[in-house]
């Protein structure tokens, strides 16, 4: 079963990142962007064969070792 783990930052906390790619679509030119969060996507491929304990798994895995809770807030997605 293919679950799709989306991480991102917690409104309030700086993402330099962000900030970068926003000041150089404005140099670009594209003015119309207001602003931009920076996160990742991590695909995971689970033996698993039910989809609420795919994401229950996925879920613990984010918890214990994928996501920093401090900073970052998440969402899962079962894909197939």
């Amino acid at each position: 079963m293919k679950v799709r783990l989306v991480v991102m930052l917690k409104q309030g906390v700086l993402d330099p990142q962000g900030k970068a790619i926003n000041q150089k679509l404005h140099n670009l030119e594209f003015s119309e962007v207001q602003d931009v969060r920076v996160g990742k996507v991590i695909d995971l491929e689970l033996t698993e064969t039910s989809s609420e304990k795919a994401k229950q798994r996925t879920t613990e895995m984010a918890q214990k070792l994928l996501v920093n809770g401090v900073i970052e807030n998440f969402e899962v997605e079962v894909l197939s």
